[in-house]
């Protein structure tokens, strides 16, 4: 069986611990400067991974934005941006999302396997649907299908709550890249970072920080979370699109 794909899980909060605003439009966690390091982490993996109501709800492209980046890519043998990748319990995800229809890399969805057949005909040539369990989809099983079947070694992880916590509750996540945004949000609809479970990290089993941070107004906490940690692609700490230099020269 082939190697697990490294696994780094990004996302921003505010300083209250919510993703986001319980209103329908997507309220803004970073700023311009963070935006392109996250750019610049996306260049430098295999396959970005957001769950369903991600993109129903926010409908992200999920393509590397800087065109020298995406040239870097397409120098060293790859597409100008990642595979993406969904996961979904119901199969409720619309052809005409920006996730199916921008960019020209692969997609991969994810879903029960009952439901997979029906996706993958309302999907057509848009997607690769993978039915993978009875009731849901694990996300070990999902990380060893990438591995096996798709040749991911690396994977960025960026949402939504319930897809982090999945992640960080199996304890698969190598690397968490957490941005603290300088406000408070304070709505009690408002989604969580995580949702209540079990997680491996506790005040006996401290997670170790390995790198903070300031761009601009918010904060970036970089967490070691395996003994795979810097080992991305096989080049240590050595990223491609060079996001440690690019963050840190910017004010």
């Amino acid at each position: 069986m082939s190697e697990r794909p490294y696994v780094t899980l990004s996302c921003a909060m505010s300083i209250d611990g919510y993703l986001d605003s319980a209103e329908p439009h997507r309220l803004a966690m970073s700023n311009a400067d963070d935006l392109d390091r996250v750019d610049a982490v996306r260049a430098d993996h295999d396959a970005i991974m957001v769950g369903a109501s991600t993109v129903r709800r926010d409908n992200p492209r999920l393509l590397v934005r800087d065109a020298a980046r995406r040239e870097h890519r397409l120098a060293s043998g790859r597409r100008e941006s990642p595979a993406k990748v969904t996961v979904t319990a119901s199969g409720e995800l619309a052809p005409e999302a920006a996730f199916f229809t921008a960019g020209d890399g692969p997609r991969i969805v994810y879903c029960p396997v009952e439901r997979a057949q029906s996706l993958q005909e309302r999907l057509g040539d848009r997607a690769v649907v993978v039915g993978l369990g009875e009731d849901c989809v694990t996300m070990s099983a999902l990380l060893d299908d990438l591995a096996a079947n798709h040749g991911v070694r690396s994977l960025m992880v960026e949402g939504g709550g319930s897809v982090l916590t999945q992640f960080l509750g199996a304890d698969l996540v190598d690397e968490l890249h957490l941005v603290i945004a300088p406000f408070f949000v304070g709505e009690a609809g408002a989604p969580r970072v995580v949702r209540p479970g079990e997680f491996p990290w506790t005040a006996h089993r401290r997670a170790r920080l390995a790198e903070t941070l300031q761009i601009g107004d918010v904060v970036l906490l970089r967490y070691a979370l395996s003994e795979r940690f810097g080992t991305r692609n096989g080049h240590g700490r050595n990223s491609d699109a060079g996001w440690e230099t690019v963050a840190a020269e910017r004010p």
